[in-house]
């Protein structure tokens, strides 16, 4: 009887590389790329809304936070009314989905469903409360609205999960702090998930 070649057993589960961001301009961040350890291709589908909706969370660490959109908020608009999750008309072109009341599935399968699209989420700050100046520069001006308001929230971030990247813009959270947070938050999704520090 042969013996399994070791090298063509996949190597199943993820891994979230984690990295510090000098942005300018005194502004930090910290970069996510979620990956499948086997091919090294973006997490997409069920298990990466998982992810994703558990380290936003697990982020936030009990703050009040929210996701942004601001492109094709019809759909969105139509998906969070057939589902019966709370959302604010904050401009003419946003749209924001307070995070907290939702249930852990809910979120998941609400990422996953706009991860193609590019959208943002911010935590503490002004919320739940709307902070009318930035959501109407969102309405018109996407992500860019989040450069001159880090200061004034725990984070504020960059969602481009089709393309399996995070990015938080804080000036209030190492890397260090939000893997700290993360680890325990990802252990209970049982989804096998590395969390890798880069440089």
């Amino acid at each position: 009887m042969m013996e399994a070649n070791p090298a063509a057993v996949p190597d199943l589960g993820y891994k979230l590389e984690i990295e510090p961001l000098d942005l300018g301009a005194g502004a930090k961040g910290v970069g996510f790329e979620l990956i499948e350890r086997s091919t090294r291709e973006p997490v997409r589908g069920p298990d990466a809304g998982r992810i994703w909706g558990a380290s936003l969370s697990a982020i936030a660490a009990g703050e009040p936070w929210a996701l942004d959109f601001f492109a094709h908020i019809d759909r969105v608009r139509d998906y969070c009314t057939r589902r019966a999750i709370e959302f604010r008309q904050a401009a003419a072109r946003a749209l924001v989905v307070p995070a907290p009341p939702l249930a852990p599935d809910a979120l998941a399968a609400l990422i996953e469903r706009f991860a193609a699209e590019t959208f943002g989420a911010r935590g503490g700050g002004s919320l739940p409360a709307e902070d009318a100046a930035l959501e109407g520069t969102l309405s018109s001006s996407g992500v860019d609205a989040y450069a001159g308001v880090i200061d004034a929230y725990l984070f504020c971030a960059v969602c481009d999960f089709e393309n399996g990247f995070l990015t938080l813009l804080t000036n209030r959270l190492s890397s260090a702090e939000v893997i700290r947070r993360l680890q325990p938050a990802l252990k209970k999704l049982s989804l096998n998930v590395d969390i890798v520090r880069g440089e």
